[in-house]
């Protein structure tokens, strides 16, 4: 005789009504409020941004002014068009920032295009600009003295130039080692130059020069791309930051799709913490999207990480909500077969506790008859991942009871479930004899917590 006997509840089709009525992955509730608290939130990186790069203009102009006026034009409109490459690309890439529904890799696939049109246009025309200051070295040919102050000028400009790149610019980080060597270029012409082979200095100088100024813009371009996909990522990421402040806490919705009143799903709480581990990730990619040591490629993987950690948002959301909904259907269950047992068996609710008192687990009640037999109703969560409850009916009768007896009484427990709208699977004997500190639910409280006497209070169902 087993006074142990156990009930799948399959609670399939009410999991998925109550998914479709909370829409819990909708973790977008409010865009605009929540893209102003986006832009809010990275809008110091950008001031810092915005005053760093102000401050390279201003030592870029200051350096430029002493070079010689040909040179001196390449630069400056090479400069110009670098700004305008540089505020188109982030006007840009923030209209694309705004429209949150488009796919992540699509816009760093667009950025990544647009970026190398604007290097292809900029290199057209450097080169049609350089042709003109090229020829003249031609010109040069069998004046010495014109050789020689050309080639000085030359020299001039390129120690120049490689010192705007040294103070200004990190070319350790996207060109290492091609400063050094250019300035050794620079050395030999002006070896030669201080030998007096002044037509054999003009060349190598020019060259050297143009080597370096094209180490600039090459240097701007990266580093133009690196700040895009560090913007991208860090918004990205934010983003997500954001959405998860956001959803800490959510409304609780009735069958009609209305908030109830008064009810909160805390997801911190609910979720068991996965939303902090969330969190940590989301600040722990931050960081990693701040440091300068960040690689483009690394920077485009962390705006894709940021979209599936969106993803994981929802759902841990959505698990967290049908938690709090799930717990209280295990109170309803408890309530129902409260009733039952009342009506078949004149037994009345006694006490009734969650497992510690954490309404995240099984919920017990305990049920008693005149002449002392107990019942004891366990409403367990079914494992993670499966939709239904557990439900297990542990019997002490002090007077004898026969399986027969017992088995019609959890078969009448299981149909009157089932008239109430809850399916359930057939019923099993569980051998062994019932735990005997079961019906004791003060083992679950604190000390100063009082027992509950009548029926679990009612919920949504």
């Amino acid at each position: 005789m087993s006074g142990k006997k156990r009930i799948l509840v399959d609670e399939t089709e009410w999991y998925r009504a109550q998914r479709a009525a909370q829409n819990l992955k909708q973790v977008r509730r409010d865009v605009p409020r929540l893209l102003d608290e986006v832009r809010r939130r990275t809008e110091a990186d950008q001031a810092r941004t915005r005053a760093a790069l102000e401050e390279r203009a201003r030592r870029t102009e200051q350096a430029l002014s002493g070079l010689a006026a040909h040179t001196r034009q390449l630069e400056r409109d090479t400069g110009r068009r670098l700004r305008e490459q540089s505020e188109r690309l982030h006007r840009e890439l923030r209209g694309t920032a705004d429209r949150l529904e488009r796919d992540t890799r699509t816009r760093l696939a667009e950025q990544r295009a647009a970026l190398e049109r604007e290097l292809a246009a900029e290199r057209d025309q450097r080169r049609r600009d350089i042709a003109g200051l090229t020829g003249r070295v031609d010109e040069l040919a069998g004046n010495r003295d014109r050789a020689a102050a050309a080639a000085r000028d030359w020299l001039a400009d390129g120690a120049t130039m490689a010192g705007l790149i040294a103070d200004t610019l990190p070319h350790e980080r996207h060109a290492p080692g091609r400063l050094d060597r250019l300035r050794l270029d620079l050395d030999t012409a002006r070896r030669n130059m201080d030998a007096g082979h002044h037509e054999a200095a003009l060349p190598l100088a020019q060259h050297a020069y143009l080597d370096l100024s094209a180490l600039r813009v090459d240097i701007e371009h990266r580093e133009l791309e690196r700040r895009l996909a560090q913007e991208a990522a860090t918004d990205a990421l934010v983003l997500v930051e954001t959405l998860i402040s956001q959803n800490r806490v959510r409304p609780v919705t009735g069958p009609d799709g209305e908030p109830i009143e008064g009810a909160e799903l805390d997801v911190d709480h609910w979720s068991e913490g996965e939303l902090d581990e969330l969190r940590a990730e989301v600040a722990e990619r931050l960081s990693r999207a701040g440091d300068d040591a960040t690689t483009v490629a690394e920077l485009r993987e962390l705006a894709v990480e940021a979209a599936q950690l969106e993803q994981r948002l929802g759902e841990i959301v959505d698990r967290a909500g049908m938690r709090l909904l799930a717990s209280q259907l295990r109170v309803n269950l408890a309530d129902s077969v409260a009733g039952t047992l009342s009506r078949i068996g004149a037994y009345e609710l006694a006490d009734g506790e969650y497992e510690d008192e954490d309404e995240r687990r099984a919920y017990h009640a305990v049920l008693e008859h005149a002449n002392g037999n107990r019942i004891v109703v366990q409403v367990l969560p079914a494992p993670e991942g499966e939709t239904g409850q557990i439900l297990r009916v542990l019997s002490y009768d002090h007077d004898t009871a026969s399986e027969r007896e017992l088995r019609d009484r959890a078969e009448a427990v299981r149909h009157a479930l089932a008239d109430d709208g809850h399916p359930t699977g057939a019923l099993e004997s569980e051998p062994g004899v019932p735990d005997p500190g079961a019906d004791d639910l003060g083992r679950f409280r604190k000390p100063e917590t009082a027992p509950l006497h009548g029926r679990p209070a009612d919920g949504a169902s």
